[in-house]
């Protein structure tokens, strides 16, 4: 951590409220900004994390990007394609550093896998099955559909995403939900309930499915890789069970308290100076946005979607 405060030193912060930007900004002694133009003039910004609301996006990053500012956004990184390619696309036009906000995949149990899987001793993915259950009333806008997305686009997003990053881009999406447990809270309209099947023409299957009518003040994310030769039960991105299924017997526990959003940082930091893509590219943000859009247009037409 000391390592990294050192390369990273916070600067400037933006927000709408005057008053709550200033008293953050009092906080960590850093420039306090309502107006984004004008912190982006005024500000040699090296990197800008970008923590909007999907809704809210209305060409910031193109304008960082534009003006030279390496970028980390939070996903999901829009509520439509044509906006989020808008990203990818003035990000590579400008050659900075555009990363997206997916930490679970900087976890510890997370890594022990992907190192397994590169050496070659997972053998090939076949199944990963994956959940997102919690039960809280969130902020507003996150009741919304219309400006959050709903519940899988703004949070099983995750764990598609690690879905993505284990079995590869699928072939078509098959979704189910509805707002089941919140039908009486005001303008909250998000599914609560979902589940989605990622299909792959060579067999592959995901299986994935969230709920926000769970346990409350209970996060929880887990999930289960199932490959050749071994098996990874995830109850976190730094816990996990990984079982050697053939050959000889062998499983390996990991648990750690390693802090993924310092991991992501140092990456991101890491690629700025060394000038190479992140772990996690902004256009993994939009790749993984395109399966859970289409799971939404599933849900909505009740039929597969190809992708």
């Amino acid at each position: 951590m000391a390592e990294l405060s050192e390369q990273l030193q916070l600067v400037a912060c933006c927000g709408r409220t005057q008053s709550r930007v200033t008293e953050f900004a009092a906080k960590f002694d850093c420039t306090p900004y309502s107006d984004f133009d004008r912190m982006l003039s005024e500000q040699r910004l090296d990197l800008l994390i970008v923590a909007l609301p999907p809704h809210a996006h209305t060409g910031q990053v193109e304008k960082a990007a534009a003006a030279g500012v390496h970028l980390l956004v939070e996903k999901p990184i829009a509520l439509t394609m044509e906006r989020a390619f808008s990203m990818v696309c003035a990000v590579k036009r400008a050659g900075v550093v555009g990363a997206c906000g997916f930490m679970y995949r900087f976890g510890d149990a997370v890594r022990c896998w992907d190192a397994e899987a590169v050496a070659g001793r997972t053998g090939r993915t076949g199944m990963f099955v994956g959940q997102f259950h919690c039960n809280a009333l969130h902020a507003d806008w996150w009741r919304e559909q219309a400006k959050s997305g709903g519940q899988a686009v703004e949070q099983l997003i995750h764990i598609v995403d690690l879905a993505r990053h284990q079995l590869g881009e699928p072939q078509s999406v098959y979704a189910r939900g509805s707002n089941f447990f919140h039908r009486g809270v005001d303008r909250y309209d998000s599914d609560d309930v979902s589940a989605m099947i990622l299909g792959y023409d060579d067999g592959r299957v995901g299986v994935l499915n969230a709920t926000n009518g769970a346990i409350p003040g209970k996060w929880d994310k887990s999930w289960q890789i199932i490959a050749e030769h071994m098996t990874g039960h995830f109850s976190g991105w730094n816990t996990g069970t990984l079982t050697r299924t053939q050959g000889e017997p062998h499983v390996e526990r990991v648990d750690t308290q390693s802090d993924v959003f310092v991991a992501q940082l140092a990456d991101i930091a890491g690629a700025v100076g060394s000038a190479r893509p992140p772990r996690v590219t902004l256009d993994d943000g939009a790749q993984t946005l395109r399966i859970v859009l289409a799971a939404r247009e599933s849900i909505a037409q009740r039929r597969e979607i190809r992708l």
